[in-house]
Parts: C-alpha cells; sequence; structure tokens
C-alpha cells in the first residue's frame, strides 16, 4: 500500500473537515430578510445610524436565533401596511413581524405563525382635549390612520359613521396631522399609539383615550404554503414566552409609557 506524503495527509484532513462542516458551524447560507415597521417607536423603529428598536424587532431577532441566523445575517426592510402580502409573495422577505394583526381576509394571501401579542384598537387625542371620551365622540370630527389598516374603517363602520377619515402613509405622519391639529384623532393599536405618547419628543403632548375597540391578535406573516416555516416560528415564539425572554421585552419597550399588557396568548395557528 502507498502511504500518501504528510503534505497531502493534511490536505484530505483539511478537506474533510470542511465537508463535515467544520465541527457544527454551519449555520444558514446568506441573509434573513424580516419585514418590519420603521415608524412605531416602541414596536418597530429604524434610529437614527442605522439601529433598530422596538418589541417585534427583538421578537424577531430572537426567532431569527432559533432558525441558526447570527445577527449580522439579519437583513430588517421596511414594510408598510398596504404592502406586506405583496413582500412575502414576491419572497422580498421571509416574515413579517410588523403590528401584523391576524384576520380570516390577510389568512387568504398569507399564513400566520402565532400570535405572540394581544393589543386593542384605542383612540390617541391631543392632552388637552376633554370632548373625545368615546369613539363615538369621532362623529363630525376628524380620524387619521394608515393606508392600509383596518382601524379607521372599523371605527366609522361600527361606531362614528358620520366620522370623516384622513389616511396617510404612516403614523408618524398622523402624529404630526394631530399636533397640527389637522385631525382629533390617531386610531390604531394601543401599543403603537403607547410608543408615540411615550417618546421624549412627544412628552406631555398625547394622551390615550383607554379604549378597547377591538382585539388585535399579532401574527408573523409567512408566503402562503411555508407550513415548515409557519412550525419553526411557532416553536420559537413558545420558547421565547418560556424562558421569560417575552416578558423582558415587553417589560423593554413598553414600559417607560406605563403600558399594561396582556400576557402572551395562546399560539392558535399551525402546529
Amino acid at each position: 500500500m502507498k502511504v500518501p506524503k504528510a503534505g497531502a495527509l493534511v490536505a484530505v484532513v483539511g478537506l474533510a473537515l470542511t465537508a463535515s462542516g467544520c465541527g457544527g458551524d454551519s449555520g444558514p447560507k446568506g441573509n434573513l430578510e424580516i419585514g418590519i415597521k420603521f415608524d412605531q417607536p416602541g414596536v418597530g423603529l429604524r434610529e437614527q445610524g442605522g439601529t433598530f428598536s422596538g418589541f417585534d424587532v427583538d421578537v424577531s431577532t430572537y426567532i431569527a436565533k432559533e432558525l441558526g441566523y447570527k445577527p449580522e445575517q439579519i437583513e430588517f426592510k421596511k414594510v408598510d401596511s398596504s404592502d406586506r402580502e405583496l413582500l412575502l409573495q414576491y419572497n422580498e422577505v421571509k416574515f413579517v413581524a410588523a403590528s401584523y394583526s391576524i384576520n380570516e381576509k390577510r389568512k387568504e394571501k398569507v399564513d400566520f405563525a402565532g400570535p405572540y401579542f394581544l393589543a386593542h384598537q384605542d383612540l390617541l387625542v391631543r392632552a388637552d382635549d376633554t370632548t373625545i371620551t368615546r369613539a363615538e365622540d369621532l362623529n363630525n370630527k376628524k380620524l387619521c390612520s394608515v393606508t392600509g389598516s383596518t382601524s379607521a374603517q372599523n371605527v366609522k363602520e361600527k361606531l362614528a359613521p358620520k366620522a370623516s377619515v384622513l389616511e396617510l402613509d404612516g403614523y408618524s405622519e398622523c402624529v404630526v396631522a394631530l399636533q397640527d391639529g389637522l385631525v382629533d384623532a390617531l386610531t390604531t393599536d394601543n401599543s403603537i399609539l403607547a410608543g408615540y405618547a411615550a417618546q421624549k419628543a412627544n412628552a406631555g403632548k398625547f394622551k390615550l383615550v383607554g379604549l378597547s375597540l377591538s382585539n388585535e391578535n399579532y401574527g408573523i406573516g409567512v408566503k402562503k404554503g411555508n407550513k415548515d416555516l409557519q412550525t419553526k416560528i411557532n416553536a420559537a415564539l413558545r420558547k421565547m414566552v418560556q424562558d421569560g425572554s417575552w416578558d423582558a421585552a415587553v417589560k423593554k419597550n413598553f414600559g417607560p409609557a406605563n403600558y399594561k399588557n396582556e400576557p402572551a396568548p395562546q399560539i392558535t395557528t399551525g402546529s
């Protein structure tokens, strides 16, 4: 038998190690594109300098870790309420975590993991406003929401049919419109409203009315039919609750606004 030279033996061993993944360091290759909101303080926000903060960011980062991705492989992409389904359908993102309420209409186009958070629709008004204490008070007043959101339609159809609705591209624009007196109230989930009210720049300017106009179960959107990813994300969400990371993320992102959150909801989608 011919014995290989030392150099050749080293090369063979090196190739074997490379093929075996070098001792288990073989995670997913490439980046993980995740769709989040860029303009929701406390939920999903792109900070000056390009960093990201918010509850959805922390949930997404935890899921990415459980899927085997390193922090430097995460690529956050901006999504608006009106284009979340399109980004999933065209594979622009792997999943969407963007205050994405689960409902039957959306489930026709995408699959959801979760829910992972329960919010309630509320109203944000100027701090000195004493005329709006219930949704019905919005009759003959101006209400702001964002394009693609169901919040304003919920109020107008069920509670204040005489309200006029202004739809803008983002909640930040609605907050400016409310501050400038162009609208009388902003409606969306209380988690999002609390994030805006808690910002240092908005201190003392706004208040939540304190209503529960709907139950908004936030889910993680995945491409329709991707049951494998849905199952893996559900497993990650359960683990996040069990190991205390979920509670820590809630306190970190909503605690400064004295926001009283609901307990982590039971996962009801997929398996």
